[in-house]
């Protein structure tokens, strides 16, 4: 029976090959995605070498927060409401999930108050899926222009969920064109805006999206097994 261990060896070893062939060549940065698995679990996970780790929902975040500390960097990767950015916006190091006007203004405020600077990615619909969130390709730039400004909001990259589809091709193709619009916007060169980050791919299609170019990808059910619900 393979432990968390053995997922998590494979797991990298699968990355840096697909790195090797990527696009890029840059370092991949794993984010271990932990949602509905216990403390216990992520205790395990922090003995093999995992430093960041990935939920979806808020309340499960801050408890794990509260139980675990600043053993971890946290990242919030699931739809964030906006009344519950409170919760969260101090404690973890990215909100993956950016996609829309009410969020950033509860996000600067938050900040503001604090004076903590949030760090965040745009989260993309990249395949105009009408079930998920994220900005629609041709809003990201005009979503970006308008908070720019955001004093406490600091846009680090982009962020896709792609469609969980068996067709490689048009993975790559949808990939292909994250990677084009964070080179665009790259060039674009907003004051306090850094693409640094192309968060996309999961434990099914990891591997071709850091072909691809991704630099980050959330993992869970391959080191992890299923989702405890």
């Amino acid at each position: 029976m393979s432990t968390i261990g053995d997922e998590l060896k494979r797991v990298r070893e699968e990355i840096e090959e697909a790195r090797r062939h990527s696009l890029t060549g840059e370092p991949v940065q794993l984010i271990a995605v932990t949602k509905t698995h216990g403390v216990d679990v992520i205790e395990e996970a922090l003995k093999y070498g995992v430093t960041d780790i990935g939920e979806n929902k808020v309340q499960e975040l801050t408890q794990k927060i509260d139980a675990l500390g600043s053993r971890v960097r946290y990242h919030m990767i699931g739809n964030l409401q906006s009344n519950k950015v409170k919760y969260i916006y101090n404690d973890v190091v990215l909100i993956h999930s950016l996609d829309r006007p009410s969020l950033a203004k509860e996000i600067q405020k938050r900040g503001c108050e604090t004076d903590h600077v949030v760090h965040c990615l745009l989260e993309v619909n990249i395949g105009d899926e009408a079930s998920k969130g994220g900005l629609a390709y041709d809003q990201v730039l005009p979503f970006l222009e308008s908070i720019v400004d955001y004093s406490h909001l600091k846009v680090d990259g982009l962020m896709t969920v792609a469609p969980n589809v068996d067709d490689e091709a048009y993975l790559r193709k949808l990939f292909r064109k994250m990677v084009a619009l964070k080179e665009d916007i790259a060039g674009r060169h907003y004051e306090g805006v850094d693409m640094t980050h192309l968060s996309m791919g999961m434990s099914q299609d990891f591997h071709i999206a850091i072909e691809e170019g991704a630099n980050m990808v959330r993992v869970g059910s391959r080191i992890f097994g299923a989702r405890h619900y």
